[in-house]
């Protein structure tokens, strides 16, 4: 297996994370009938411009395999975050290149980032009944279902909040190790 690397994206991945990312909602069955959201996914540069846009690539090659948005509260991207709590949001992973590792790499980079800035806690939202990988993921890294935290953007979309506690800078770092 190849390493990965996670750094912030630059213009020029935007293009390969706006495919990976809409590639990868569009297997696991969350673009159904919601083809805005699409559009959504691929505005990379306006992520980019209103929060963190951070890439996992292969070491080796560099070819951009997955992606993540980190936000902060009162950012536009944010959703659920409210004051002392991150987020993340668009964790994706090019669906040729699952199993590698990128999605836990990409959401503990988050999680460091987070306690880096002095957050006590990330939430985040998954879709209710879509992304089993992912909520595996969140399990493994210590997310636990905030049930106040769940919304609906729209008639039929349920999303279910989580919440991963941080410690202090310190201990948040072991904790990812």
């Amino acid at each position: 297996m190849t390493g990965l690397t996670v750094r912030p994206a630059v213009p020029e991945d935007f293009p390969a994370v706006a495919r990976l990312t809409v590639a990868a909602y569009e297997a696991d069955g969350q673009l159904k009938d919601e083809n805005s959201y699409a559009v959504v996914l691929a505005d990379v540069a306006t992520r980019a411009a209103s929060g963190e846009v951070l890439v996992a690539a292969d070491e080796t090659t560099g070819q951009v395999l997955g992606s993540v948005t980190f936000v902060l509260p009162g950012t536009p991207y944010a959703e659920l975050s409210g004051p002392g709590e991150a987020e993340f949001r668009m964790l994706a992973v090019d669906p040729a290149a699952q199993g590698r590792g990128a999605g836990a790499a990409l959401a503990r980079a988050c999680l460091a980032r987070a306690a880096e800035l002095g957050c006590r806690a990330v939430v985040i939202c998954v879709r209710d009944g879509h992304a089993v990988a992912a909520h595996r993921l969140y399990d493994r890294l210590g997310f636990v279902r905030t049930p106040e935290k769940d919304w609906s953007p729209a008639a039929g979309i349920e999303l279910l909040g989580l919440r991963r506690e941080l410690a202090g800078p310190a201990q948040a770092a072991s904790d990812l190790g």
